[in-house]
């Protein structure tokens, strides 16, 4: 398939410390993984650079895990504290600045940090007409810097993050014997469906993309799985797959017959009917309860209902946003406590 020329390049800069050390802090992963940002960038266009900045010496898993996604590694000099930071952050706007001047074909610069320090990298690739996004850890990112950004995405939100921090749990409470591997080094959730890989992606699209067509879906998906083609799974091609996905209310097609646009089906359909089954199992297990049900035991009660739910198959990236969608909608009622330390929903006051 050929590449269109709309599409963006990307050229993607991490502050790998500044990350690593921020999820580690905030979200307890035992180890970083770059798995989410990597299918977060493949949803937006082709990742033609990458980087990563540290002194590496302190992060032996993850040199494995980020040369398996094709990142180079840029080693800083062991230096004593600012010093070394300084250097990896010089290192990284030269970088940065040398691959805007030398390569125009590059549209995007992804800036993975929370640090303020890059701000004027920001404002002066801007000036250069390229656009930024920036990614970093909500609780260890500078309020400066996402304004100056044209996209800023939290870590904390993107797809497959909730799994990496259920797995270094389950690896804490399990007294460690699962550190010999990082959370990225397998994957972090089972492998997706088809039903679930189409509409997933297909959602992390539409943020950033007015019309998703069918030929700008396929190369995003192809993007994320180099090795998908549509004779695995029976069909002669990517719009025959597409209708029948349509036929069974998993997407929505609208226009050209060649190259449709494609949508997320709304009314009734597949995700209705999870959020209907969220409400019931609120009401049943939180009904009697003035203090409703905590939402980290929810998800388990859905699937003991219907092992088939997956809120990812229905394009959300988490189970906590799925939540969020639901309350929105009035189906249920959703709060923070304090005392819990977790959302609790309760059902919807008649």
């Amino acid at each position: 398939m050929r590449t269109d020329a709309n599409e963006e390049r990307m050229g993607l800069f991490l502050d790998y410390e500044n990350l690593a050390i921020g999820a580690r802090e905030s979200l307890g992963l035992r180890n970083f993984d770059f798995a989410p940002i990597a299918r977060a960038m493949a949803e937006r266009g082709r990742v033609v650079y990458r980087r990563a900045y540290a002194d590496w010496s302190g992060f032996n898993e993850d040199r494995r895990h980020l040369t398996r996604h094709q990142v180079e590694l840029v080693e800083i000099p062991q230096r004593m504290g600012a010093a070394r930071k300084n250097a990896a952050d010089i290192k990284m706007v030269v970088d940065a600045l040398e691959l805007a001047f030398e390569r125009d074909y590059v549209t995007t610069f992804v800036l993975c940090t929370g640090d303020s320090d890059f701000t004027p990298l920001v404002q002066k690739l801007r000036e250069l007409d390229r656009r930024v996004i920036g990614i970093g850890v909500r609780d260890s990112t500078s309020n400066l810097l996402p304004p100056a950004c044209d996209e800023f995405l939290f870590y904390d939100r993107l797809e497959g993050v909730e799994a990496s921090r259920e797995a270094s749990r389950e690896a804490s409470r399990g007294g460690g014997t699962k550190s010999e591997a990082p959370t990225g080094d397998t994957p972090s959730v089972e492998d997706p469906s088809l039903d679930e890989l189409v509409i997933s992606t297909l959602a992390g699209m539409q943020g950033s993309h007015e019309d998703v067509r069918a030929s700008t879906l396929k190369r995003a998906i192809l993007r994320i799985d180099p090795t998908f083609t549509e004779s695995d799974h029976g069909f002669r091609g990517f719009t025959e797959l597409l209708r029948h996905l349509a036929d069974r209310r998993v997407v929505e097609l609208v226009g050209a017959k060649r190259d449709p646009e494609v949508d997320l089906v709304t009314g009734d359909g597949p995700a209705q009917a999870a959020f209907d089954l969220l409400a019931a199992v609120v009401a049943d297990t939180g009904g009697g309860r003035k203090k409703g049900v905590a939402m980290s035991g929810l998800k388990t009660e859905l699937r003991r209902r219907d092992d088939g739910f997956s809120e990812r198959a229905l394009g959300y990236s988490g189970f906590l946003q799925f939540c969020r969608a639901a309350a929105a909608r009035d189906l249920v009622a959703m709060e923070w406590d304090d005392k819990r330390g977790d959302y609790v929903l309760s059902p919807v006051k008649a």
